[in-house]
């Protein structure tokens, strides 16, 4: 920090020993508003913990300004608080970004946010293998996809209501006129329900085994059939 009587010129100006009820909110109001008389403020920065505040002005002629006008400035007192004398010291200049100074900043800047972590990079990235860009999510709770899987679901539960065959949209009257018939043919059957199994007590025959009859075989004979001799 410079001393008092440093003629460096600077923009940033610093309140140091102030007393703990100076950082009430409204004396920091009256404070600030006070300070602005010198000419428009770009921070305002109250530090109770260090006992400071801290100013930044646009201008370095509104801070010297200020500076030399409330350094040493003597505070009456004040709900039985003693006087306080103002300490207004230099620091270091503040750089104030403009759209004059943007373009000519060489200073290293974050990378634009491309990335919203939706998709984890694979493992063991393969050659030539590229982050592609992200979509952001939606925005609305309503989506287009959404609403589009939703009524992909809503057939999907249709068809399997209706079951398989084709869906009659126009039936004539009396039989007589033109029908239209749906039939979705890329639609998958479901799979045949098993039947369910019965209870049986041990030592009975099952009751799977009273259904079961042997299939037909073509054994030979066990015996010969009689045969008739004619004289």
């Amino acid at each position: 920090m410079s001393s008092p009587t440093s003629s460096g010129r600077t923009n940033t100006l610093v309140i140091t020993r102030l007393p703990p009820h100076f950082f009430v909110p409204i004396i920091q109001e009256a404070l600030r508003s006070h300070f602005e008389t010198y000419g428009p403020l770009h921070t305002w920065a109250p530090i109770k913990g260090l006992a400071r505040v801290i100013m930044v002005f646009y201008s370095e002629e509104d801070a010297e300004t200020a500076k030399e006008s409330n350094d040493g400035l003597v505070l009456g007192e004040m709900h039985d608080h003693p006087d306080v004398v103002m300490r207004v010291y230099r620091a270091d200049p503040t750089p104030i970004e403009t759209s004059e100074t943007q373009e000519h900043n060489h200073y290293l800047r974050p990378p634009a946010n491309e990335k919203n972590f939706l998709i984890s990079p694979p493992g063991s990235p393969p050659v030539g293998w590229e982050q592609l860009r992200e979509d952001p999510p939606n925005s609305t709770p309503l989506a287009h996809d959404l609403i589009t899987a939703l009524r992909r679901l809503e057939i999907q539960e249709e068809q399997a209501r209706r079951g398989p065959g084709p869906e009659v949209l126009l039936e004539p009257e009396d039989g007589v006129g033109i029908s239209v018939f749906v039939e979705d043919c890329d639609a998958v059957e479901p799979d045949p329900q098993p039947e369910p199994e019965e209870d049986w007590a041990y030592g009975e025959t099952a009751p799977s085994r009273t259904r079961w009859r042997p299939p037909p075989t073509s054994m030979p004979p066990t015996s010969m059939p009689p045969v008739s001799v004619r004289s």
